[in-house]
This record gives C-alpha cells, structure tokens and sequence, in this order.
C-alpha cells in the first residue's frame, strides 16, 4: 500500500511540473499573407458605403493585405464613372492596392464598355470564375 501511495504521489509531483512549468508567453500571431476576394453583386448604395468602410478597416489592420472586389450584376454601377457615388473613396482604396475588377458579361449585359469604367479598374471575363480561381489559390472569400 505505501508503494502505491508513493507511485501516487511522485507522479502528481511530476505531473505538477510539466503543467506549471510550461511557456507563459503570448503565443505570436503566425506571420500570413492575407488573401481576400470579396463577391459584389448588389445595387444597393448604403452597401457599397458599408464595403468602403469595411475595406478601410481590413487594409488600416493588415496593410499588406491582397484585397479583390469581384462586382457584377447590378452592382455594376459602383464602377462605372457616370453612375458612381463612391469615386474618390474608390480611388483611395486603389491607391492602399484593393484591386476593383469588373465582369465582362455583366458589361455585356448592361451595356458597359472598358472606356466607361472608373480609372485603374480590371477586367475579368466573368466574375463567378475569377471567384473561384481566386479560391483555389487559397484566397478568403466574403460574400458582400
């Protein structure tokens, strides 16, 4: 009995220290690069002003960040120089290297050519594609 008490007791002794006795620290954040395509399809302005803020917020955290917005359908208009209300905030977020990237069928479909979107916007030939290219790479997607 007193041999078993002692097993016992050496190793709740042992145990003690490989729990108390262990790293402290903060655990470091993994170095990563962050890899985000956001899917833009909605016409409604009060989210394209939500995206806007959103992309500041990702690219004021992570500056490094690789950020492209995928718009189609009627969310088009977002990029198109005539129709949209978000140029200059556009134009900054450009400038932080958000790419904005328009969808040649939804062009097609609208009635838009290259000549009307805003500066330094991307072609792709259909967004749903670029998507899921942009997943197979690895790249975070966010539905907006």
């Amino acid at each position: 009995m007193k041999n078993k008490v002692f097993f016992l007791a050496a190793f709740l002794f042992w145990a003690s220290f490989s729990v108390f006795g262990q790293d402290t620290a903060p655990v470091k954040a993994l170095a990563t690069e962050h890899r985000i395509v956001y899917d833009m399809s909605a016409a409604d302005t009060a989210q394209h002003a939500g995206l806007m803020r959103q992309l500041n917020n990702i690219k004021r955290a992570w500056p490094e960040a690789r950020i492209e917005v995928v718009v189609h359908g009627k969310a088009l208009d977002l990029l198109v120089t005539e129709k949209s209300y978000k140029a200059e905030a556009l134009k900054a977020l450009q400038g932080k290297g958000v790419v904005f990237a328009a969808c040649e069928n939804s062009m097609r479909a609208r009635n838009v050519t290259k000549a009307q979107l805003l500066p330094g916007v991307i072609t792709v030939p259909m967004a749903i594609g670029e998507i899921i290219m942009k997943q197979e790479q690895g790249w975070g997607y966010i539905k907006y």
